[in-house]
C-alpha cells in the first residue's frame, strides 16, 4: 500500500487567526461538510509495469509519439502530472510513472475510464501489451488492473 513520503504541511495559521476565520460549512447534523476538509494529495507517486509484445515495439513508440490530444487532456483533468513511460528492450517491460495531485484518486481514475476516447486509446495500446497481472482482461475493465502497480521502496526528493 502506498505511504506518503513526507508528512502533510503544517498549518501556518495561529490559533487566534483560526478563531477569527469563518467557520466551515456544516451539514444539518452539525458536522463539517466533506468539501471543507479536502486537501490535495501532495503528489502521490505511482509506478506500474506491463510487458510490450516484441512485434509491436515500433508501432507502440509511433502511437505514443502522436498521442491523441483528448487523452492528454483527460489525463491532465484527472490530476495526473509528470507522466512517463520507459521501455526496457531486453525484457520488453514498459515502466510507467506519474504523480497524482488530486483529491480523489479512485474518482479521477473512474473519470478517465468513462472517457470514450481514452477507452479507444486503451483498446489500441492494450493490443500491443501483455499484462503481468493474473486475470487482467484490459485497461478498461480495471479489475484486476492491466498494469501491475509497484511498491515504492525508496525515494529522495
Amino acid at each position: 500500500m502506498w505511504k506518503p513520503s513526507s508528512p502533510p504541511p503544517q498549518s501556518t495559521t495561529s490559533p487566534e487567526q483560526q478563531q477569527q476565520q469563518e467557520p466551515a460549512e456544516q451539514t444539518p447534523g452539525g458536522r463539517p461538510r466533506q468539501e471543507s476538509l479536502r486537501q490535495p494529495v501532495a503528489g502521490r507517486r505511482i509506478a506500474q509495469i506491463v510487458k510490450l509484445k516484441p512485434e509491436f515495439v515500433a508501432r507502440y513508440k509511433e502511437v505514443y509519439a502522436a498521442m491523441w490530444p483528448e487523452v492528454l487532456q483527460q489525463i491532465k483533468a484527472c490530476n495526473i502530472r509528470d507522466y512517463s513511460i520507459f521501455h526496457d528492450p531486453g525484457t520488453g517491460i514498459l515502466f510507467a510513472s506519474f504523480k497524482y495531485v488530486g483529491f480523489d484518486f479512485a474518482g479521477d481514475m473512474e473519470r478517465i475510464r468513462e472517457n470514450p476516447k481514452v477507452r479507444e486509446w486503451w483498446a489500441m495500446t492494450d493490443a500491443f501489451q501483455e499484462s503481468m497481472v493474473p486475470g487482467a482482461k484490459s485497461s478498461e475493465s480495471g479489475d484486476p488492473a492491466w498494469w501491475q502497480e509497484l511498491e515504492e521502496v525508496f525515494y529522495t526528493p
